[in-house]
């Protein structure tokens, strides 16, 4: 869960610092708040923490990078990807796999929020409607719209990697 938590925060960031931060702080919110809680819950009550957590960071970065412009202050947009190369494939083949996850990451990082949340949730997760509902804080004909959108828009930008 961990590693998938992960995904998602650097998803978001794209930053390998910030998106530990985001799993760390959710992990420890879920731990303060509801670790009277059973145990069956807590996989929906983390990812509905860490969505927040992220919508948050969000926020904050628009207010810093508006006060930054308004001052003059250039942010720093520095992003390296942290995913580890698999070493049991041929080198063609993990070239062609890291060329697919590169579109693929920039397609998600595309996606307005929402869609890339439910899309995450659902097909990642593989959380259903009414708990990919929950976790995002919406209805769950939202989490359906926001899914079809994500998939929609992932196909007509990922086409050139359909085997």
């Amino acid at each position: 869960m961990q590693a998938r938590a992960y995904r998602q925060a650097w998803l978001a960031t794209r930053d390998h610092d910030e998106a530990l931060d985001l799993v760390q702080e959710a992990m420890l919110r879920l731990a303060h708040r509801y670790a009277r809680r059973p145990p069956e819950e807590w996989p929906l009550l983390f990812q509905r923490i860490l969505q927040n957590t992220i919508r948050d960071w969000g926020r904050r970065r628009t207010v810093r990078q508006a006060w930054q412009r308004l001052l003059g202050k250039a942010a720093d947009e520095s992003h390296e990807d942290q995913r580890p190369d698999p070493h049991d494939r041929d080198p063609a083949t993990r070239a062609s796999d890291a060329q697919a996850m590169d579109a693929l990451d920039r397609a998600l990082a595309e996606l307005p929020l929402r869609q890339r949340q439910a899309f995450l949730l659902r097909a990642w997760e593989g959380l259903d409607v009414a708990q990919t509902a929950r976790a995002m804080g919406c209805s769950e004909g939202s989490v359906k719209t926001h899914y079809a959108r994500a998939v929609c828009a992932l196909r007509q930008r990922l086409e050139d990697h359909r085997p």
